[in-house]
């Protein structure tokens, strides 16, 4: 089971950047490489080297893109639906945060 997990890893580290980062795509005059946020896990494990099992799964979240337009630099210009998807988790977690902050300081 060892193995096959050393091989399942191999395959999935060079992807990282590959991930996040397309590649760039013309359209029209202006030059677009798309963004993503990622995020990758696999696990397995078994009984001896009868019984085994494993799995794994992915996320890619399109979260904007980097734009060149001629005789402009280069710009990234969010996905805001993606961008409040993504955010939501981290508004929950930080309102949680500071309400257990405010008790604490209040007691």
């Amino acid at each position: 089971m060892a193995n096959i997990v050393t091989q399942i890893a191999e395959k999935v580290r060079p992807v990282g950047v590959s991930t996040n980062y397309g590649e760039p795509v013309d359209v029209g005059d202006q030059t677009l490489i798309p963004v993503s946020l990622g995020w990758f896990g696999f696990g397995g494990g078994g009984d001896g080297d009868e019984n085994g099992g494993g799995g794994g799964g992915a996320v890619s979240v399109p979260i904007g893109a980097y734009v060149r337009r001629p005789g402009k630099d280069l710009e990234f210009e969010p996905n805001l639906i993606s961008l409040i998807v993504v955010s939501i988790p981290l508004v929950w977690v930080t309102g949680r945060v500071l309400r257990k902050l405010v008790r604490a300081l209040k007691k």
